[in-house]
């Protein structure tokens, strides 16, 4: 068995918890048109969720504050927070959601790594 796995974007949505196998977190790749919504405010139970934008610019509605984000804004959304995407109305947006359990990462980075020597 292999050590990882690969799958490439493609659309308006990707999503990857099953075609890479994730096993901690969902993880999905997102473009909207200029103007373009998603078309819901949402929330989550137990899960935060991370957006890193790729390109463009926009809107991002938090607790019904608007915020406007932009290529390489990277936010942080806590379960209960309401959010809802938009582009810009002359720009689009591309952007990664990672979306995992809150308070369950327990090490990272170099408390987590392994160094071969």
């Amino acid at each position: 068995m292999k050590n990882y796995s690969i799958a490439t974007a493609d659309g308006a949505r990707t999503e990857f918890h099953e075609t890479l196998g994730l096993t901690w977190a969902e993880l999905s790749v997102n473009n909207l048109p200029a103007w373009a919504n998603v078309p819901f405010v949402h929330s989550h139970k137990e899960n935060e969720e991370i957006y890193i934008i790729l390109d463009g610019r926009g809107n991002l509605s938090i607790d019904w504050e608007d915020v406007e984000i932009k290529k390489w804004d990277i936010i942080r959304i806590s379960p209960n927070g309401k959010r809802q995407f938009s582009a810009a109305s002359d720009s689009w947006i591309s952007y990664v959601c990672i979306q995992v359990k809150e308070n369950s990462l327990t090490q990272y980075t170099a408390n987590d790594a392994v160094i071969e020597q």
